[in-house]
């Protein structure tokens, strides 16, 4: 092959001449260092590469050689537990050669090559094997089990296989020959094009909820196994802290958390909590069921880009295992950043606030890899998408915003005002909106209640019609409001204080089951009724609110342990009593009246 030579340097833009042979996404070395870069234009005197380094010192006139293949990851026994950058290199391993700072032009293989794996292989031979076939099983850790898989796009008889034992990634365990005779080797790992969605059967309408244990989530705007949700808010309004809630406490089986483009103490904070954070399913570190690709913002800009579709790559290889994965990308805006800052080094004809006109498109390849699908070996599994968005000022008009809005079904919209209320997670209930409730619709019937739709509309309801009230009342006080208006605001702030806000420190209150989800709302929705009765006798609000039900309510979330369902009939008995006792002091005076 004739190698190419560096023409011209733009950041980490670099032309090249002096060759024919790259192709399209084929990956490069490029300069003396040998950095790692991306072939990204093709014109018809030279190739335009992105470098996924620093191209500090790197000169015109020095070499480019092309790899003859795409970017890829590296899919094997070793993912779970691992810390990558952005293009899948292993940062302990990395540090541990090269210190704190990361030396440019390092060649790390992405798995470890000389562990042994105590493998049980399955396939035996004269087996006939298609693409996506499990052959053989590993413990990857104490709650994964790894499967290894006949890599897509092979078909064919068993000719040889190994007997159970231990295997390096790279130990050929079993052999294929396909129709035309060829014979393939199969290891413990493969490699994957990480802009190229995997292959699967089916693709399927998502019908169950990733359950998060946050109230706000689950029971008003859920999302479902196979969904993409967007989170989208200004600086401080706690993006990164929700993620970290539905990380730890979602019922995926595993989590691939993305740090796109965010701060390095940020970073550093999310690696130490994720190592010394317990799994609450099994009791041990939530790491053996988490892989984290950081990619900080004073890491090249080209990496970040490419960060998130390595994400997305892992997290199809173990739904192709029949696995629920989520994935927790913080955050997308970082990412576009990312792709504006290349677009403006290439020359390219802004759009809408200086990002390409490709933004959109992007985004869609991203979250449209999300889904519940049925798996060529006849498996299920699924991956859910939550992406944050960082709106500059917090303003979700700008375009990363309003475009992922057109690429997913969920929107928790963060809301600054009630973050500096303290009210967490501040997610706005007015702004905030889920498309799948409709599909989720005849589980929660099944496993919950088949009411649990209707309490959860009239919560809703007495939510807006609180919204419309606070107009009202910011100019004229509520003095002035009817008792029925006034007995609305005062079951609103009970919703407000006793449901939507959750405290994340506390261990009664971090997770919440559906169950008691909906247990508390209906008890709000009783003392509601039994209320209304009260103000058509006549009873003021004051009355009913001098009883203490409404901070006995408040308080609810933390005074009833998560499996004490009975509990909730006893305060149900007394709101109930406490209201008679109301409706028979006040009967007497106005028949004497």
């Amino acid at each position: 092959m004739k190698n190419g030579y560096i023409y011209g340097i733009n950041g980490p833009v670099v032309a090249v001449k002096g060759t024919d042979e790259l192709k399209m996404m084929e990956m490069v070395k490029v300069g003396k260092d040998k950095l790692i870069g991306e072939v990204i234009g093709l014109e018809s005197d030279r190739a335009i590469v992105q470098v996924y380094e620093e191209t500090t010192s790197v000169a015109a006139g020095e070499e480019v050689v092309g790899l003859k293949n795409p970017m890829s990851a590296l899919l094997g026994p070793g993912l779970i537990g691992s810390i990558f950058d952005g293009i899948q290199r292993p940062l302990l391993v990395m540090e541990q050669q090269s210190g704190a700072f990361i030396e440019r032009g390092m060649d790390v293989s992405s798995l470890d090559t000389e562990k042994k794996w105590d493998v049980r292989i399955s396939a035996k031979v004269g087996d006939k094997l298609k693409a996506g076939d499990i052959v053989a099983e590993t413990d990857e850790t104490e709650s994964i089990v790894h499967k290894i898989m006949v890599p897509p796009g092979l078909n064919g008889e068993v000719t040889f296989a190994e007997k159970d034992g231990s295997y390096t990634i790279n130990d050929v365990i079993i052999k294929i020959k396909d129709e035309t005779g060829a014979e393939h080797d199969v290891t413990l790992c493969q490699k994957w094009p990480i802009r190229k969605a995997r292959p699967y059967a089916e693709r399927k309408t998502p019908t169950e909820p990733l359950i998060t244990g946050q109230r706000v989530i689950d029971a008003l705007f859920p999302i479902a196994k196979g969904g993409a949700a967007a989170i989208p808010g200004g600086f401080g309004t706690g993006k990164t802290m929700t993620q970290h809630q539905l990380a730890k406490w979602c019922d995926a089986d595993i989590i691939v958390y993305i740090g796109c483009g965010e701060r390095g103490n940020e970073m550093t904070q999310v690696l130490e909590d994720f190592t010394a954070l317990i799994d609450p399913r099994t009791g041990k570190s939530l790491m053996n069921r988490t892989i984290l690709i950081a990619n900080t913002s004073n890491m090249p800009v080209a990496a970040r880009e490419a960060c998130i579709y390595t994400g997305v790559t892992l997290a199809e290889y173990y739904r192709d295992m029949g696995y629920n994965v989520a994935i927790m990308a913080d955050s997308t805006s970082r990412w576009a950043e990312a792709l504006r800052e290349i677009s403006g080094r290439l020359e390219e004809m802004p759009a809408e606030e200086g990002f390409p006109a490709y933004l959109p498109s992007r985004l869609s390849t991203f979250y449209e890899r999300a889904g519940m699908v049925d798996n060529l070996n006849g498996t299920k599994g699924s991956i859910s998408i939550i992406g944050a968005v960082s709106p500059q000022g917090g303003d979700f008009s700008e375009p990363v915003t309003q475009n992922t809005k057109r690429f997913i079904r969920c929107f928790w919209a963060l809301d600054r005002s009630l973050a500096y209320q303290r009210h967490y997670p501040a997610i706005n209930w007015l702004t905030s909106y889920s498309e799948y409730s409709d599909d989720l619709k005849d589980w929660f019937d099944q496993n919950v209640s088949e009411d649990f739709d209707s309490v959860v509309l009239q919560i809703k309801k007495i939510l807006t019609e609180e919204s419309s009230l606070m107009e009202i009342v910011k100019l004229i006080g509520s003095d002035v409001l009817p008792d029925s208006q006034r007995l609305v605001l005062e079951v609103a702030k009970i919703v407000r204080l006793g449901f939507l806000q959750q405290n994340a420190f506390n261990p009664t209150d971090t997770y919440v089951p559906l169950k008691k989800q909906y247990l508390m709302l209906k008890t709000c929705l009783t003392y509601y009724e039994e209320a209304k009765k009260l103000i058509a006798m006549g009873v003021p609000v004051s009355q009913i609110h001098q009883t203490g039900l409404t901070e006995k309510l408040v308080s609810v979330k933390y005074d009833v342990k998560n499996d004490d369902f009975a509990a909730f009939d006893r305060y149900a008995d007394e709101i109930k009593t406490e209201f008679d006792k109301i409706g028979a002091r006040y009967a007497p005076k106005k028949a004497v009246q």
